[in-house]
């Protein structure tokens, strides 16, 4: 055999690695190495292996910087890459077969000569891949008379391969550069149809709303032949949510039914998400049972959503069978799940399963959101459980859980039961401090407890407060200030808040003997009687057994039972 280079066969012999033995308990099996005797080279001291030294200047030092100045030679390139690759093979020998390679050494020489070529400097791609993602995206303002993409591209001509003009594409921002540049692109000789350039289309056209743009690139894909992938499709589905155009959306998804191709779970997220944003909760479950029957594989945010409009929709048993489902699986239920269903628990009345599910959440280490705790604070509040209303507000002080004004509202109305005026009215100081009154709820909940201690004229204050915030009173408020009224006898203003109520709808029974109590209390026996009689003129009005009470005793007090038989027939 003839050698024709001894140096370059010394610099290769040099790369060989000594043995490797990270594992004390792996032998590496040793190796007869010859020596290879030349005239040329008389040093016996080897150089790293790992050096830019050619083995004959061993007392130049490294450079040190990570990228020297003067380029590599070829020989040099692939020395480095050999000897790299061949260390690292015995590394993963003892390592096992979980060892990587990092992605540098899969360079062939050809492509590390290629790469020092092109002078990147560590940038991700080449200096005229560069160049000419400038130059396109310097159209950006520009009018469509001036956007001449042929000249300002004349000097790339034959320079960018089919991958760096995909580099191109992809790099631009503007749906306009995207559409000028892929013209020309189709003019390049280097230029050939693919699924892969018509995504990267798709996908651009899609995050700027260009949706006609899109579909009429989807249509040349399929007229040059290109089949489309689940990416394409995918990518058109997103694009589809993203701007809201649901009836398209489903239209295409039945189309691609007959096709064959299997979707992401990602796209299933995003098109889902989409449909609940709209509200529109029988076609997230329509799209669940069809994604199901593809048998893909949800996530926990899939579960999340699901369970979401289920509850929306009513079925909270369907809910609940995809909540156990989503645990069998493995996937840990965030918070807003567990509040979703805790809060349609409270509302069906359904005390055990809340704290149930409340507990669960507990144990799995989740901090409950002040949603959640507003829903078991009213579970407490209904229940009259108040201990445990007023030890939940304390933890979430310790666990510094913001309060809001629909938890501190509820504090409000559980100080007012349990007697705690003081206590009701310095919470109230502290959500005005806070800045958080600014529903109504608040401020009757506020004026309920002033009128349970007597206090009625705090609690006109309270709603006049409310009154000049610009806050109409409802239905519920004209009745708790038909109360004050009456317990501050003012026969004027009770009539008046009367008529207001009347406005909202029929008005209760409860409001109707208030006022014939007040009647009754200053002995304006007539209004009294022309009260009743317009009450009786309303046929949809129905007198309850408490107001049937009130007006027997009014008038059988007074002493007219004949007027009191006739008023109460037919009641």
């Amino acid at each position: 055999m003839v050698i024709h280079d001894p140096l370059h066969l010394f610099n290769a012999s040099l790369l060989l690695p000594a043995p490797l033995n990270p594992n004390p308990n792996c032998k590496t099996p040793k190796r007869s190495i010859k020596p290879f005797r030349t005239t040329t080279i008389k040093s016996s001291v080897h150089p790293d292996p790992w050096s830019l030294s050619d083995g004959n200047n061993i007392s130049k030092p490294k450079p040190k910087s990570k990228n020297p100045k003067n380029p590599l030679s070829d020989d040099d390139a692939r020395r480095i890459i050999n000897g790299k690759a061949r260390y690292l093979s015995a590394l993963r020998k003892n390592q096992g077969p979980h060892a990587l390679t990092p992605k540098w050494i899969k360079r062939t020489p050809e492509q590390m000569v290629q790469f020092l070529s092109d002078d990147r400097n560590g940038h991700l791609y080449g200096k005229h891949v560069v160049a000419a993602i400038k130059a396109i995206r310097g159209l950006a303002g520009k009018k469509e008379a001036d956007r001449d993409v042929r000249s300002l591209m004349s000097g790339f001509v034959g320079k960018l391969s089919f991958r760096e003009m995909c580099v191109v594409l992809k790099e631009q921002r503007g749906w306009r550069e995207v559409r000028d540049f892929f013209g020309w692109m189709k003019l390049q000789l280097s230029y050939r149809p693919s699924v892969i350039v018509y995504t990267i289309v798709l996908r651009l056209y899609g995050q700027v709303g260009k949706i006609k743009l899109a579909e009429q690139t989807f249509l040349e894909m399929l007229e040059v032949g290109c089949e489309p992938d689940e990416v394409a499709c995918g990518t058109m589905l997103c694009s589809y949510a993203r701007w809201g155009r649901h009836n398209a959306m489903l239209s295409f998804y039945e189309a691609l039914e007959g096709r064959g191709i299997k979707l992401a779970i990602a796209v299933y997220n995003f098109m889902l998400s989409s449909l609940q944003k709209k509200s529109l909760h029988g076609r997230v479950i329509h799209l669940w049972k069809e994604m199901v029957g593809e048998r893909v594989a949800p996530t926990a945010f899939t579960f999340t959503i699901v369970i979401s409009s289920f509850l929306k929709e009513g079925l909270h048993e369907d809910a609940f069978k995809v909540f156990d489902e989503m645990k069998q699986q493995g996937h840990l239920p965030e918070e807003v799940t567990y509040s979703l269903l805790i809060n349609a628990s409270t509302r069906r009345g359904d005390w055990d399963e809340a704290l149930k599910l409340y507990d669960d959440m507990r144990s799995c280490g989740i901090v409950p959101s002040n949603f959640t705790c507003a829903s078991l604070l009213t579970l407490y509040y209904k229940t009259e459980d108040y201990s445990k209303a007023l030890s939940l507000f304390s933890e979430m002080q310790r666990r510094r859980i913001a309060a809001d004004e629909v938890i501190y509202g509820l504090l409000i109305r559980i100080y007012g039961k349990l007697g705690l005026y003081e206590d009701a009215h310095k919470t109230f100081r502290e959500m005005e401090r806070l800045g958080l009154l600014s529903k109504e709820k608040t401020y009757l909940a506020m004026a309920q407890v002033h009128r349970a201690s007597g206090n009625y004229e705090s609690a006109l204050s309270v709603v006049e407060q409310m009154k000049s915030r610009k806050i109409r009173l409802s239905r519920f408020g004209y009745i708790v200030l038909l109360q004050c009224y009456v317990m501050k006898g003012d026969v004027e203003a009770a009539e008046f808040t009367f008529q207001g109520l009347s406005m909202t709808g029929l008005p209760d029974a409860r409001s109707c003997n208030d006022m014939l109590s007040l009647y009754a209390a200053l002995g304006l026996t007539r209004k009294a009687k022309e009260f009743v009689l317009r009450l009786r003129q309303d046929d949809q009005f129905e007198f309850d057994e408490q107001l049937h009470k009130t007006v027997v005793r009014l008038f059988g007090r007074e002493g007219v039972p004949r007027d009191a038989k006739l008023l109460i027939e037919g009641i």
